[in-house]
């Protein structure tokens, strides 16, 4: 597996390149300021704690440096009666691991400024100066302290600038940092002290480079929200000079210490100059519709003017340099790679040596991956370690790091998935739990062109499934809202043929039918796997298998359900997963840099909910859904993977039905009714993901209501804003374009449209997303439960692969599955994607209260975040509530995934406030 070792290695070295990685965010930061912190283990309830210090940031930030430092004493200028002696505290956050050649760089640049090479400071009014027509603006102060604190080992180091202002100066609204050092450095805040309106508090978090990259000075605004009409006259030039330099010239290759924010294709994914096989389409446009990605203009490949060249892992590839992760999230995946690299070793080791162990002889050998990892027979031991004596050094020091971690789905019932209730319980409990949907309609009929796939209605009949009824007939189980879908028939159906002609591949489009028991669980009660038709009665193209009366029959019926599980798996993580919370939030996050000030109040509330997100989607272009990636080598469609997810977006995304109410209402799940607490009814009451999401989308809905209220008393409020007006247009119209045309759009002209589009937007890079990443290493790391991708078709009688199946139906049906390889490579995978990093923020979380100035705003965000506790409160009560068989019971695993709390690890819970993994 290739793929496999080029993620472990890349991790590796990436993490590890302190030139690229941002310092960590400090979830444990000298003197606080979580406002809602989360703390405990891996696996135990971590609670929520409120920190908030009375004492000003310029005094807990000196805290942080115990340091005999002359600079700070100097006292402040005396001030005459017609000025105001002001001091500029600037907090700078240093890497923790630094190169030897950039802590040489570090000490030049100490000695440079002590003799006059120094960082300079302006600061700007709010007003103008009528005489100049440009806004006031201080005299240029340089920082003290670099060059006395060069040796300080503190994270946090604060360096201080005083200046002396006319009296009639005004509130100061901005600060611009001119870096004539050699190094780029990363300011955290700056706070203003001195003038009378107070302190002025500028959140900054990000990276300042040096004139010789970048000769114009930084801008940083300060924490008051302005909308754009509202905006100070001393401000408007600033707040539009800086949109300019963000959307960039939209020329010319990305640096990646470049700022700018633009959009491109996907044109990246392959790479032909590598030769045949090796090309990808490009998504983007009428032939495979597709959202944008950021762009990055790399040169043309040599064979193909129309794909972009590549960079490959380790190599950085663009995004704006402050959305580049920092260091805790850097630290988390170097550690996932050093797992991925010993997990890998061994199957790659063994399979290539003994052709006979690329496949599990039992389910002991399974098993055993979490019990003693990857063990070797004896014969393969004397046969290795004659010729690689290092692999008995490997498996003896590395014992640990090559055991994976019991899955959550084995601990508490280790045969519970062979279980049909279990089966049918995950589809509204389990990884992917967004595509169950009520059956409305007897026989299900494809929405397919029947000219090319055959007769559109499914081949399950009432004979099929009466018996499974408890009594009912099939129009009174369909009146009385009984039975229940998941079809994947008309996303996989155009894709079969190629799929079965790859090598080691097969698939099926299947649809399962399930019926709701008086207990409010699902059963299956029957499954369809269905083919393209090679002749006009082709018998074969569409198979039905119902509840199993004999041995044989077992089998094929866990083989059908095992088939169902792929598909399951592939639509889960190419489109409900990446495409519909990964891709099509890029274009609304590239927009909104590009459009929206930063002082702009929807800005501030969008930004903890952009974070580490373009970074993520560029490493997914370079080792996840690239050609040859680990998408492709661990899911069925292989290279015709993001062909299916352009697919989908072309038939199936809607903005307007991605928000949970509109999403169960489409599906069937649930119906409009104003008595309900959520403004809706559900039809399967224990449907544990759908009940814990519409608490915390309530809670969202609530608190960017509060919000918008705070800022847009009218409508004509909403429709005069032209940044925000701008950032939706170009999200749709740019972001969008293959879609630009649509009638379903949601309309901007309201407080409610668009309370409503950032309550949807919220939703999906925070919660929704929790609910479909988290829970794939504890539900989906026993590959058996949930196979990636099967190697055989069913057999039907008459075959001879049936002959084996009879003879032999324990081996068959493992060879049915993932390769050893193939499982331990996928293990490895999901295993860091179901990871939280040290330094995650959790829905409901900031860093610290200085993201605005505003009092209603902060009021409302608390509020947000008590609610979300709440939330959090009643979902632990559910899990323990008997009757609530979908999440508890004698080997049920409780429903976490909504619950928005987390440690750091593999939890199987936690809801960051974006897509951060």
């Amino acid at each position: 597996m290739p793929s496999m070792e080029l993620l472990g290695r890349s991790f590796l070295q990436a993490a590890g390149s302190a030139s690229t990685a941002a310092p960590r965010g400090g979830r444990e930061r000298a003197g606080g300021g979580l406002c809602f912190a989360s703390l405990g283990g891996r696996q135990g309830r971590p609670s929520r704690r409120t920190v908030r210090s009375k004492v000003p940031v310029g005094a807990l930030a000196e805290r942080v440096v115990l340091t005999p430092a002359p600079a700070e004493r100097v006292a402040r200028p005396e001030a005459h009666p017609q000025s105001v002696a002001a001091r500029a505290v600037v907090t700078v956050r240093r890497k923790r691991k630094v190169e030897v050649k950039e802590q040489v760089a570090e000490q030049m640049d100490a000695y440079a400024d002590r003799v006059g090479r120094s960082v300079l400071l302006e600061l700007i009014s709010t007003e103008t100066d009528p005489r100049k027509g440009g806004p006031k603006k201080s005299k240029k102060s340089k920082l003290v302290g670099w060059f006395e604190k060069r040796d300080v080992k503190a994270e946090l180091v604060v360096y201080t600038a005083e200046f002396t202002v006319d009296a009639a100066f005004g509130e100061p609204g901005a600060v611009t940092v001119l870096n004539r050092h050699q190094l780029e450095f990363f300011i955290e805040s700056i706070l203003v002290e001195g003038f009378p309106s107070g302190p002025a508090h500028f959140t900054c978090n990000s990276w300042v480079q040096p004139t010789r990259v970048d000769p114009a000075p930084r801008v940083f605004f300060t924490n008051r929200p302005y909308l754009p009409s509202k905006t100070p006259p001393g401000l408007r030039e600033l707040r539009r000079r800086e949109l300019k330099e963000l959307r960039g010239s939209g020329t010319g290759v990305r640096k990646i210490t470049d700022r700018a924010y633009d959009y491109d294709v996907y044109n990246d994914l392959g790479n032909p100059d590598k030769g045949e096989g090796f090309e990808r389409p490009v998504l983007g446009g009428d032939k495979l519709p597709y959202p944008r990605r950021m762009r990055t203009a790399r040169p043309s490949t040599v064979t193909d003017e129309g794909a972009e060249s590549r960079v490959e892992y380790p190599e950085p590839i663009y995004v704006s340099r402050d959305e580049e992760f920092e260091e805790g999230k850097n630290e988390m995946l170097s550690e996932g790679a050093i797992k991925a690299l010993l997990h890998n070793f061994m199957p790659l080791l063994v399979s290539s040596v003994s052709p006979d162990s690329r496949d599990f002889a039992g389910f002991h050998d399974v098993d055993n991956l979490f019990k003693e990892g990857l063990r070797l027979k004896q014969a393969l031991h004397d046969q290795l370690f004659q010729k690689i004596p290092f692999v008995r050094k490997i498996q003896e020091n590395s014992e640990g790091l090559l055991r994976y971690d019991t899955p959550d789905i084995i601990k508490k019932d280790k045969f519970a998935w062979l279980r049909d209730d279990e089966f049918a319980r995950q589809a509204l409990a389990g990884i992917n739990p967004v595509n169950i949907e009520r059956l409305q309609v007897f026989p299900p009929v494809s929405k397919l062109d029947p000219a090319v796939y055959g007769p559109p209605e499914s081949a399950i009949t009432e004979e099929h499934i009466i018996g499974n009824l408890d009594g009912m007939s099939v129009r009174q189980a369909l009146e009385e809202n009984k039975l229940y879908m998941l079809d994947y028939h008309d996303i996989f159906m155009p894709f079969l043929d190629r799929i079965n002609s790859l090598d080691g591949r097969k698939a099926y489009g299947t649809r399962t039918l399930f019926f709701l028991t008086a207990g409010g669980t699902l059963k299956p009660i029957a499954i369809e796997l269905c083919l393209p038709p090679m002749t006009d009665d082709c018998k074969r193209a569409k198979r039905v298998f119902t509840p199993p009366a004999d041995a044989t029959s077992i089998w094929l019926w866990q083989l059908a359900k095992a088939h169902v599980c792929s598909n399951d798996a592939g639509v889960h993580q190419l489109i409900n997963h990446w495409l519909r919370t990964h891709a099509c939030m890029e274009p609304f996050i590239i927009a909104a840099h590009r459009q929206m000030s930063a002082m702009h109040p929807i800005f501030k509330l969008l930004k903890p909910h952009m974070r580490y997100t373009l970074k993520i989607n560029a490493l997914a272009r370079q080792i996840l859904i690239n050609g040859d990636g680990v998408i492709e080598s661990g899911f069925t469609p292989g290279r015709y993977c993001m062909e299916m997810s352009s697919f989908a977006y072309d038939n199936l995304w809607r903005l307007d039905q991605e928000g949970l109410p509109a999403d169960l209402i489409r599906r069937g799940m649930a119906v409009e009714d104003a008595s309900q607490p959520h403004g809706l009814r559900l039809l399967i009451e224990d449907y544990p993901y759908a009940t814990d999401g519409l608490l915390l989308w309530s809670a969202i809905a609530r608190w960017c209501e509060a919000y918008v209220a705070a800022y847009y008393p009218s409508d004509e409020a909403v429709q005069d804003d032209y940044e925000l007006q701008s950032w939706y247009t170009e999200a749709v119209q740019v972001g969008h374009p293959d879609k630009r045309d649509a009638p379903w759009w949601p309309r901007l002209t309201t407080a409610g449209d668009l309370a409503s589009l950032l309550t949807t937007l919220v939703w999906l890079c925070s919660a929704q997303h929790a609910a479909l990443n988290f829970g794939q290493y504890p539900l989906g790391g026993y590959i058996p439960n949930r196979p990636p991708l099967m190697r055989r078709l069913v057999p039907a009688e008459g075959d001879p692969e049936y002959e084996h199946l009879v003879a032999d139906p324990h081996r068959f049906y493992l060879s049915a599955l993932p390769s050893l390889t193939q499982t331990t490579t996928f293990m490895t995978v999901i295993d860091t994607l179901s990871t939280h990093s040290a330094d995650e923020q959790y829905l409901g979380e900031r860093p610290n209260e200085e993201w605005t100035a505003d009092p209603a705003a902060l009021a409302a965000a608390r509020e947000f975040a008590a609610e979300v506790r709440r939330a959090e409160e009643e979902i632990e009560r559910r899990n323990a509530d008997p009757s609530r068989r979908n999440r508890c019971g004698a080997g049920v695993l409780p429903y976490e995934l909504m619950a928005p709390s987390s440690g750091p690890g593999i939890t199987c819970r936690g809801v960051p406030n974006s897509v951060t993994i």
